[in-house]
């Protein structure tokens, strides 16, 4: 969403030559989108200087247009925000205060300073690339902004420890622009410029949109028609044990099935030697489950995992009558504690037992 606002805001922004230009617009987007991210001020702080150095009229821009803009929005957040905690919460400081005061983001994983110009953002561009570095070359001066706040948004991020790909997604649209330079300069290679673009891409978004990583989308699927096929929804129960969120939630299943995942909340206290309750489990996954399962009570009646934990926890499965019932294709690229495959276990039960999660 913050790289669609930035996108829409682009169009009214007023660049040089740009006949939609339109301040209270484009600020009200750029606004929208801090309130939705405020990660999205670090873009747009080159865009907005600019813009202010460029006015002949200073004060009206900031009195009339910025000001405004910025008390309306973050009036509406403070109040929505008051809603839903039920106190007086400014959101966007609290985002400050944990990514970056408290540098608590590490917890989820850190990369080397270069990480983003080394991988993360010639990943995202792609096959467009090459087209990107020689429309760096030809694209008039007036675009230099946009290069700019490319290389300002990369420097940015660098300077914070843990890194995502799509944290520099909002750059795209402007490398867009350079990238489109170049295949207007190609002349005679358009056309094969053009299809090589369209292929590559099209072949990308099949395989990663379709079957890279696709099992643990295709096993809530499942999920759900357990659900269903129980009429007594509390005769069923799910634990997914994974890394932390590799699958998604409720937002799929969309039935009151009770389910449980292995937790992974960052440390607040400050403890030393941390352990959330995910890697407490990949210690030792065996000893953990029957520490955890002690009695036939407490057992799940479905298990969901990757391929590669099952021999490791095959005693477990058997001691509990757990049978595999469903096999998902994940990945052809295994790695660490992701398998190729998803399995389900089914519990078996003898007799006629009731089995409920403990929650």
């Amino acid at each position: 969403m913050e790289t669609v606002l930035t996108i829409i805001a682009l169009f009214y922004y007023p660049l040089e030559g740009s006949k939609s230009m339109n301040s209270v617009k484009y600020s009200s987007l750029v606004a929208l989108a801090f309130i939705i991210r405020p990660t999205a001020v670090i873009l747009w702080t080159p865009l907005l200087f600019r813009h202010f150095c460029q006015e002949p009229r200073k004060f009206d821009l900031i009195l009339h247009h910025f000001l405004p803009v910025g008390f309306v929005t973050l009036s509406l957040s403070l109040m929505i925000d008051r809603i839903f905690f039920g106190q007086w919460t400014l959101v966007q400081f609290n985002f400050l205060k944990f990514n970056v005061l408290q540098n608590w983001g590490t917890f989820y994983g850190s990369h080397p300073w270069h990480w983003y110009f080394s991988q993360g953002f010639p990943v995202i561009l792609g096959t467009h690339l090459p087209f990107f570095i020689h429309g760096c070359y030809l694209a008039p001066k007036r675009y230099r902004i946009l290069l700019v706040t490319v290389l300002w948004t990369l420097l940015v991020y660098s300077m914070l420890s843990h890194k995502e790909f799509r944290f520099i997604y909002p750059v795209l649209p402007f490398c867009m622009v350079f990238c489109g330079y170049s295949l207007t300069h190609l002349k005679t290679w358009k056309k094969p410029a053009l299809s090589f673009l369209f292929l590559s891409n099209l072949f990308l978004a099949l395989y990663t949109g379709l079957v890279h990583q696709r099992g643990t989308l295709d096993v809530m699927s499942h999920i759900q028609k357990v659900c269903y096929n129980n009429p007594n929804k509390s005769s069923a129960s799910i634990f997914i044990m994974m890394p932390c969120h590799s699958t998604p939630y409720y937002s799929h299943v969309h039935c009151p099935l009770p389910m449980r995942f292995l937790q992974c909340p960052p440390d607040l206290t400050g403890k030393s030697h941390y352990l959330d309750e995910a890697d407490v489990f990949y210690l030792n996954p065996l000893n953990w489950l029957h520490r955890e399962f002690h009695d036939d009570a407490s057992l799940p009646t479905h298990l969901i995992t990757f391929s590669i934990l099952e021999e490791e926890i095959s005693a477990f499965l058997i001691s509990s009558n757990y049978k595999r019932t469903a096999v998902f294709f994940h990945t052809h690229l295994p790695e660490g504690r992701i398998g190729s495959h998803i399995y389900v276990y089914e519990r078996k039960l003898k007799g006629k037992f009731n089995m409920k999660m403990k929650f």
